[in-house]
């Protein structure tokens, strides 16, 4: 039985996740992922990650489990996900010709040593103008309630953007690989191994 713990029960995290061909188990964790008072984005995304990986972690004694949590940032604003079609146009309007931020936590616990590591990863995009048409169809198409940023760049919403910039494009779609290889490696699981422990270190 695999090891590998994936705390979420977004699709698209997982398929991100199979793409590193590691045999892996998921669970939807259960979380309050309100803003609190005073808490900046960078602090939010940790906590949200770290949260989810930590709200199943008792269920997987001797995994190492997965979190991630996604934050679009904006003219000052942090904004999650948007819920429901005027929310998602209402947030295109605003990001229409401009650009936007995109910041992910990633959280990895070793719940058989306790050990944890949290890290971010932050990608940028820049918005076509688009018209309220082009919002309106888009939104009704691919109906993005439960994504931050109100797109899916896993579908339709690649038409929106007019370039991209970052380390990760994984980063966008919501599970940062290049870092969570990191985390595995420095774990004992090595993605090019043949998915065998490694000595801590190695």
């Amino acid at each position: 039985m695999s090891r590998l713990v994936l705390a979420s029960s977004s699709r698209y995290r997982r398929q991100l996740l199979d793409r590193l061909e590691i045999p892996y188990q998921w669970t939807a964790p259960d979380i309050d992922e309100s803003r609190r008072e005073g808490e900046d984005a960078v602090t939010l995304a940790h906590r949200l990650a770290l949260s989810k990986a930590q709200a199943v972690a008792a269920d997987y004694p001797a995994h190492l489990v997965i979190g991630s949590d996604q934050l679009a940032l904006f003219d000052g604003d942090i904004l999650g996900k948007p819920g429901d079609f005027d929310t998602a146009c209402a947030n295109l309007r605003r990001f229409s010709g401009h650009k936007v931020s995109f910041m992910t936590g990633l959280a990895l616990i070793d719940t058989r040593t306790g050990r944890h590591r949290v890290v971010n990863d932050t990608y940028h995009v820049w918005f076509r103008a688009l018209s309220d048409e082009e919002i309106e169809g888009y939104v009704s198409r691919d109906q993005p309630y439960d994504s931050s940023g109100s797109f899916r760049m896993e579908g339709l919403g690649i038409a929106l953007f007019e370039r991209f910039e970052g380390d990760d494009p994984n980063t966008l779609i919501g599970l940062p690989l290049i870092k969570l290889c990191e985390l595995l490696r420095e774990a004992g699981v090595n993605p090019l191994g043949n998915h065998r422990e490694t000595p801590q270190g190695s």
